[in-house]
Parts: C-alpha cells; sequence; structure tokens
C-alpha cells in the first residue's frame, strides 16, 4: 500500500515562493502517476499538477500554468511542487496523491479513481 507524507507548506504574501515535498513509500514495481491536489474551503478538490515518472508529459490545471512547476525530487520516490508568484486564490489545503498508471485527463482535468493514494494534506495560506 502506497503512503504519502507531505511537507512544505506555510503561510506567504501575495506574490511569495513556497516548495511542497511529497516521500512516497510502499510501492510495487508499477509506476504511477503522482500530483497534487488543493481543496479550499467550500470548494472542490481540484487537482493542480501531475506527472508520469519517465513519459516526460505534465499536467497543470489552466489557474497555476506558468506560476507551478512539477518535478521528481532529488531523493527517489519523492515529488516536489514548486510554487511561485502565490495568489490568495491558490490558498487551499494541498494534498499529494498517487495512482496506478498513466494520468487520466477527462474533459481536460486531471482525474483519480478511489484506487488512489492520498497524502494528509499541507496546507499552504496566501495573503494579500
Amino acid at each position: 500500500q502506497v503512503h504519502l507524507q507531505e511537507s512544505g507548506g506555510g503561510s506567504v504574501q501575495a506574490g511569495g515562493s513556497l516548495r511542497l515535498s511529497c516521500a512516497a513509500s510502499g510501492y510495487a514495481d508499477s509506476r504511477y502517476c503522482m500530483g497534487w491536489f488543493r481543496q479550499a474551503p467550500g470548494k472542490e478538490r481540484e487537482g493542480v499538477a501531475a506527472f508520469y515518472p519517465g513519459a516526460g508529459a505534465t499536467y497543470y490545471d489552466d489557474s497555476v500554468k506558468g506560476r507551478f512547476s512539477i518535478s521528481e525530487g532529488n531523493a527517489k520516490n519523492t515529488v516536489s511542487l514548486q510554487m511561485n508568484s502565490l495568489k490568495p486564490e491558490d490558498t487551499a489545503m494541498y494534498y499529494c496523491v498517487a495512482e496506478r498508471g498513466a494520468c487520466v485527463q477527462i474533459s481536460g482535468r486531471w482525474t483519480v479513481d478511489d484506487s488512489a493514494a492520498w497524502g494528509q494534506g499541507t496546507q499552504v495560506t496566501v495573503s494579500s
């Protein structure tokens, strides 16, 4: 069973930067789509960024394109999300997510099913 542990959340002023990291354990030999969802108070969870290791393909929600960058971390089985030019609307709980197989998009949005593993979440707060 895949276990995910996030780190790196915090508070920052608008225009600032934060870097989130996610360490995964419990992997089998299968490859996983890994990325980040977020959920703001009163809103549904939304996929922010994702990538499938080895495929060179990444996904970004339109709201973060050009500001966020997802990459494999330096340590094995880690993924990082570099968030620049943060806006107050980026305030949310951010969750690391892993799902076996390639990343799936439906109507242009990254989606996962019930088999996906979720981390506990890390809070990102951006003040104006």
